[in-house]
Parts: C-alpha cells; structure tokens; sequence
C-alpha cells in the first residue's frame, strides 16, 4: 500500500509535460479568438466599404443635369457591387427624388427607383423617414441613395449574415432637380 500511494504522489507531484497539456487546451481557444478578431475586423471594413460607396453613388447622381433613367440604375448597382467587391446580385440601390414642402411640414417624392430586391419607397415611406432627412427650405430637394449589401461573415465565430443598409442624402448640385425619364 505504501509503494501505492508513493507511486500517487509522485505522479501528482510530477510536471514534466504540464507544458504540452496546457497548449492542447488553450490553442483551440486562441485560434478561435484570432479568427473571431479577424471576422470582426472584416464586418467594420466591410460597412467602411459600403458606406463610401454609398456616398459616392450619392454624389454622381447629385451631379447629373440629364434624367436618369432604367440603364444608369443598372450602372450605378454594378458599380456598387465593384466598389463593395460583391456579386451584382448581392447588392441593390434604392434612388429617390424628395421635396420638402414648408406650408405642410411634410417631406414628398418626386420619384422612387429601385434596382435589386428593395421596393421603391411610396409617399407614405417617405413621410416616416422625416427624422433622418435634414431641414430644407420650401420646395428644395434632395437625392436620397440607400444601399443594401448582403454580408456573410469569413468564418463562423458568432457572427451572423446580415444586411448592411446605407442611407445617404445629398443636394443636386448643377440642377435644381435629377430628373427621372419615364420613358425607358
């Protein structure tokens, strides 16, 4: 019985090896924390990304003295999949032309396009985005570009799927509107 629990003490007693035990336990969890640091920083890069290209989209329009029409849409939501590095059909834009009116204290839409699976914002929708829009003088408008870009995280630690949603306003800039043609 003696030699027994010597031979107990002993292996209690022993660190040789403590070393290869404690790495098997805490490389499964760095590894998890530097792909979970990695995710984090590709989901704040990525809302960057789609932030600046939002405003950019934003300002082209803003700049446009001839209507827009069906294949400028086209155009400006394949250039939003580009500047995002996203396929075209992860990405969709939503153009709407607003129109404050100061007798009334309401917001209007001239019009609303759309190119992806966002509908086209109604003059009910547009009334309820008064919080988000700035004051304007009577009859001024603004071009109201939103973005939507589907994001799957590069790994999965815990993040979700998500749909990164971008809101940007700007005034046209040579014209006092940006037309839409009704004709295509």
């Amino acid at each position: 019985m003696i030699r027994f629990t010597n031979f107990l003490r002993r292996f209690r007693d022993d660190e040789k090896g403590m070393i290869a035990v404690e790495t098997v336990i805490i490389i499964p969890v760095l590894f998890w924390a530097y792909l979970s640091m990695f995710a984090i920083f590709d989901a704040y890069r990525q809302h960057s990304l789609n932030q600046k290209a939002a405003y950019t989209l934003g300002d082209i329009i803003s700049r446009e003295t001839t209507p827009l029409d069906s294949a400028y849409l086209n155009g400006t939501r394949e250039m939003l999949a580009y500047l995002t590095a996203n396929r075209k059909w992860d990405v969709a834009i939503r153009v709407t032309s607003v129109r404050y009116d100061a007798n009334n204290d309401i917001y209007k839409r001239d019009w609303s396009r759309r190119k992806g699976w966002q509908p086209a914002l109604t003059n009910t929708a547009v009334k309820a985005l008064k919080d988000n829009l700035p004051v304007l003088p009577h009859n001024e408008r603004v071009m109201v570009v939103e973005t939507f870009v589907k994001y799957d995280p590069p790994f999965n630690t815990g993040l979700q799927s998500r749909e990164i949603h971008n809101f940007v306003f700007t005034r046209p800039r040579y014209a006092p509107r940006v037309l839409w043609d009704n004709g295509t």
